[in-house]
């Protein structure tokens, strides 16, 4: 699994084209969400234009395939991806979407 902090990087985002490319932004990551790539979404509540994804990916490169499609890459958005082992995981998790 992959923990991906993405970061947009508002003050380089067109004026003009900020409603298009969070809508695509959005898209990106539900459609990844809706196949099964993508377990958690959210956005950060104390980093603005920010958030972390939980994905699953064969490896790096399938990961990357994945992230070449949000409408902010590559130069709209950093990620940081970090490989991640999950020993532990709460039964109750699902009731805490939303929070």
């Amino acid at each position: 699994m992959y923990l991906i902090n993405i970061t947009i990087k508002a003050n380089q985002v067109p004026k003009d084209q900020e409603v298009d490319l969070l809508a695509k932004h959005r898209a990106w990551f539900k459609g990844q969400y809706e196949v099964g790539n993508f377990l958690l979404v959210g956005p950060y509540r104390d980093r603005p234009m920010a958030g972390l994804v939980i994905a699953k990916a064969a490896n790096r490169d399938e990961l990357q395939a994945m992230i070449a499609q949000d409408a902010y890459f590559p130069d709209l958005a950093t990620y940081e991806i970090n490989e991640f082992q999950a020993n532990l995981i709460a039964q109750q998790i699902n009731d805490y979407q939303g929070e």
